[in-house]
């Protein structure tokens, strides 16, 4: 089966990263173009050497490029303002969008949680670096117990935050906070993201407390176990980082502002703890929150050029 070509929008460490999976993992897809602004950009030089060929003229240049014809799926890894615009300049051209911003205009995409029901999609939404790690804990909760209240703290080296990271910290929160509920099934959910400028840098690091009603501790554990072995399936640097903590919620703990006054009061404090370690494509390994991007993206992308070749292969 011939492979899919994509093209990278975005060559800052996102889109560099993104691109050196291409190359050494992909069994489905290959580098057609790599789209960048600023034609001194590292992205853009490492591409160049590669041969593979390059537009420093954004998404208006790779429409105007020879290869773009060929290209089926464009990854977007820029800003979420700026995927706003890629978005409407590309629609027309019937090509797979894969979303690494927070712009979140296409439907949320986790692919261990829920890739297979947007199969058929043509713009998905990556959510965030800490949605991709946190939200499949949060669904592994709720598969067994209703998940109240989830709250998630993404914590990573600041110098594997570029500045399209740093632009975009508050979409980072918003988006992150609804794709716990729309994706990882809690009734409400907050994110929180913090820089740590600690030298040397440390490796990404989440927190996820869930309160729960029902649910068996020991079934909670096995899910959250199990939904992590899967994770790491694709992002072979993601772990618990000790066991999962499932304690009863104290009756004189203040939850009012996390699930509402005279709300009844949930049974179970769910705590885990996660590491997420580079594969260090492009970036040192410290920067987790680039490789479980890039890692969900590429498996995203394969899937949705798979399904979308199925129709044409079928006629042959």
């Amino acid at each position: 089966m011939s492979r899919t070509k994509v093209a990278i929008v975005g060559s800052g460490n996102i889109g560099s990263d993104l691109m050196l999976k291409v190359i050494r993992l992909s069994e489905t897809l290959e580098m057609g173009a790599m789209v960048g602004i600023d034609p001194d950009s590292d992205g853009l030089a490492r591409a160049r050497r590669l041969g593979i060929p390059t537009t420093a003229e954004g998404v208006d240049g790779l429409i105007a490029m020879p290869e773009f014809a060929e290209i089926g799926v464009v990854f977007d890894a820029t800003s979420a303002k700026a995927h706003l615009a890629n978005a409407a300049l590309l629609e027309p051209h019937g090509k797979i969008l894969v979303d690494l911003t927070p712009a979140a205009i296409g439907p949320f995409v986790v692919p261990a949680v829920n890739l297979d029901e947007h199969a058929d999609a043509h713009n998905v939404n990556m959510v965030t670096c800490g949605g991709q790690a946190i939200i499949p804990v949060v669904a592994a909760v709720s598969r067994v117990a209703r998940v109240r209240y989830a709250e998630i703290v993404a914590s990573i080296a600041s110098r594997s935050a570029g500045p399209g990271t740093r632009a975009n910290i508050d979409e980072f929160t918003e988006t992150t906070a609804k794709a716990i509920e729309v994706v990882g099934g809690a009734d409400r959910g907050k994110a929180i993201i913090v820089l740590n400028p600690a030298e040397p840098p440390m490796i990404m690091r989440d927190t996820v407390l869930c309160l729960t009603d029902g649910g068996e501790p020991d079934a909670i554990r096995a899910s959250v176990e199990a939904m992590c072995a899967e994770v790491a399936r694709y992002v072979p640097g993601y772990r618990l980082k000790q066991a999962v903590q499932v304690t009863p919620v104290a009756a004189d703990e203040p939850l009012d502002t996390l699930i509402g006054a005279g709300a009844p009061r949930p049974a179970w404090k769910v705590s885990v703890f996660l590491e997420v370690e580079g594969a260090a494509h492009y970036l040192p390994a410290y920067a987790g929150n680039l490789d479980i991007m890039t890692s969900a993206a590429l498996r995203t992308g394969e899937l949705l050029a798979a399904r979308a070749a199925r129709p044409a292969e079928a006629t042959l």
